[in-house]
């Protein structure tokens, strides 16, 4: 039987996805937390259903700087957080077409600007990293940092940290309404009422629904569904295959252990807040992208799953507090880039909700270019 919901908390934190469980993890040395979830489980939706890598150059030069920042927690982390590092080597490659060099070169050129390693790949170079590939595709980046994330261990990771600062964890507890009022908030759960200093809005797809529960006006937080697909190859590949992306946005693949890879036709598929599940049309569009691309046989599609990757309007995340609803916190909006970026986005958050200010190249980072004041 689940423990009885407490009936005050400082922070209450809704959604226990990567977004939640790290800022619990940030705040509760120093605030009394509770995550409430309304799923039977942490990381159900978009958490358990990344593609798991670091990518530097991933979500843009706006996103980046929250990337490289989170680089050291996620690859050499505090003994006392984790015994083992989250991230292992794979790199990258940037495709395009004969008549896609220009992008090619604007992207090498975008990202030296801000400091990420990356290079142009001769033919030569290119052939050798990616076997079978048809000479069509005659123009590629190379980005070494590009590392494999264990975003399991690094989510069960942040929910220990959490738990040992003294959060406690609510699923099956969706918030349904709440209200201001006495200095706090009154929110009415799925089990039952409780009253909070401050709400963080960490409900990813959910997030704008859950302003609205709460009186806030939404940011414009759009879900998008994204398809990926696990497929067993008819040819020999190597395990350490980079992840292979196309410039102009229409696929990215990476090994997944020997002749077997990860595959998405990078759809962005409008959609509601839902349980997300793949289409067999994307599912056929991203084999016959990779077909065009490689001249590897498909012996078989093991798994195929979908996640939902939420964007706002300008497309970073949005955090801070909301400038016309007082203690009410936005955590939401990190599209497919929240766990890369996860270290950073919570150590911001957090020192704007009391915690220390952090220091090093995530405390280099303005979060005025997060707030949700932007949307105002």
């Amino acid at each position: 039987m689940a423990a009885p919901l407490p009936s005050e908390t400082d922070i209450l934190i809704v959604g226990a996805g990567i977004a939640g469980a790290s800022l619990a993890a940030s705040i509760a040395p120093f605030r009394r937390v509770l995550m409430i979830e309304a799923e039977d489980g942490p990381g159900y939706h978009a958490t358990g259903r990344s593609a798991a890598f670091w990518q530097e150059s991933y979500g843009g030069t706006g996103v980046q700087p929250l990337t490289a920042a989170s680089f050291d927690t996620l690859a050499k982390p505090d003994p006392a957080f984790s015994d083992r590092a989250f991230l292992s080597p794979r790199t990258a490659v940037m495709l395009g077409r004969r008549n896609e060099a220009a992008a090619i070169d604007g992207f090498v050129a975008e990202f030296t600007a801000q400091g990420v390693e990356v290079a142009r790949l001769s033919p030569g170079a290119l052939a050798d990293q990616i076997p079978g590939l048809d000479p069509a595709w005659s123009e590629a980046a190379f980005e070494p940092s590009c590392r494999d994330i264990d975003v399991a261990a690094l989510h069960a990771a942040y929910l220990r940290a959490a738990k040992r600062g003294g959060a406690s964890l609510a699923v099956r507890t969706p918030l349904l309404s709440a209200r201001r009022g006495g200095g706090g908030w009154m929110v009415e759960t799925g089990q039952g009422a409780i009253r909070a200093a401050v709400i963080i809005n960490a409900a990813g797809a959910w997030a704008d629904r859950i302003a609205l529960a709460c009186g806030s006006a939404p940011v414009g937080i759009q879900p998008y569904r994204r398809t990926l697909v696990q497929v067993r190859l008819g040819v020999p590949t190597p395990a350490a295959l980079p992840l292979i992306g196309h410039i102009g946005g229409d696929f990215y693949f990476k090994g997944e252990g020997e002749g077997r890879i990860w595959l998405s036709p990078h759809d962005e598929a409008p959609s509601d807040p839902c349980d997300a599940a793949p289409e067999e049309i994307d599912v056929a569009m991203a084999i016959d992208r990779l077909q065009s691309v490689v001249d590897w046989s498909i012996a078989a599609v093991e798994r195929k799953w979908a996640g939902l990757r939420s964007f706002t309007p300008d497309r970073l995340p949005v955090f801070g507090f909301d400038p016309a609803i007082p203690d009410f916190f936005w955590c939401a909006g990190q599209g497919g880039f929240g766990i890369q970026t996860a270290p950073a986005i919570a150590a911001l958050a957090a020192a704007q909700l009391g915690g220390p200010v952090p220091d090093g190249a995530i405390g280099a980072i303005d979060p005025l270019a997060y707030a949700p004041s932007r949307f105002a």
